[in-house]
């Protein structure tokens, strides 16, 4: 089973990231934050960070625990690069590169615990709970149901503006046309 998290347009350079990326390469997750905790680089702040996210993802999508899990890959690559200017002697301007960084972090099971399916969380349609309290004979329909009417409600009351401004007799153009006026009252 392996877990994957990535960082993208990390603002530290690659060579600098993948310094602090090979000292926790192959260790387990707990040692490794534990090295990342005490490290005194710019990059182990982010690399600890995306650690823990990838964590998440092993605990929340496949139900597996952090004390089985070790870091099987990291690797750092190279992202954008910002393009600045530093302005110098006699009117002269040198170029200067800020380079960004993809990190990626790739976990793997000490013990294998057998084949797992990631876990998928179907979204239901929102529901206003002003439109539930306003249809009261809607109480004995399931939520489903429910969301189907008030959707169908919605495409038939749905209208454009010019229909809504003809309707109230205003028109985009007289709007305008008083809002510009010179002495509009």
């Amino acid at each position: 089973m392996e877990i994957t998290a990535q960082a993208k347009h990390i603002r530290i350079s690659p060579r600098k990231a993948g310094l602090v990326a090979s000292l926790v390469r192959g260790r387990q997750v707990n040692e490794a934050l534990a090295q990342l905790k005490f490290v005194n680089k710019k990059a182990g702040r982010f690399i600890s960070k995306l650690l823990v996210s990838a964590i998440a993802n092993a605990k929340h999508n496949y139900d597996l625990t952090a004390d089985n899990l070790t870091i099987k890959q990291i690797w750092v690559g190279k992202g954008a690069t910002f393009h600045r200017w530093m302005p110098k002697a006699h009117g002269r301007a040198t170029p200067i590169n800020k380079t960004t960084s993809h990190i990626t972090i790739v976990l793997g099971e000490i013990k294998d615990s057998g084949l797992k399916i990631a876990r998928r969380v179907e979204a239901e349609v929102p529901i206003k709970l002003s439109e539930l309290a306003s249809k009261g004979e809607s109480k004995n329909l399931d939520k489903a149901d429910q969301a189907k009417e008030l959707a169908n409600e919605a495409e038939a009351k749905a209208e454009t503006f010019e229909q809504a401004a003809k309707r109230d007799g205003g028109s985009k153009s007289g709007f305008v046309k008083k809002v510009f006026q010179r002495k509009a009252g």
